[in-house]
């Protein structure tokens, strides 16, 4: 697909089509990078987009188990003279 550059003030800038800014799913904005002389424009990625399905997936196949072993038990001071401030 081709675009015309067009004058917009003093930059200049390429108008992306409604349906292919749909596809891409752009909002308010993008990542833009030159990569050997090219433009490579994409979605921002969401903090944490995909976690939730991550650890469901992590859940059914039993691999969301803690990799730390459990403390020792904690003593009888631990239980009984130990306060958090």
């Amino acid at each position: 697909m081709k675009a015309s550059i067009v004058q917009i003030g003093n930059s200049r800038g390429i108008r992306i089509p409604k349906a292919v800014f749909e596809q891409c799913q752009f909002e308010d904005e993008v990542d833009m990078e030159v990569q050997d002389r090219e433009l490579v424009i994409r979605s921002v990625s969401r903090i944490r987009e995909g976690w939730g399905e991550a650890f469901r997936a992590m859940a059914e196949a039993g691999d969301d188990k803690l990799l730390e072993l459990a403390a020792e038990p904690a003593s009888a001071w631990d239980d009984a003279e130990w306060e958090w401030k």
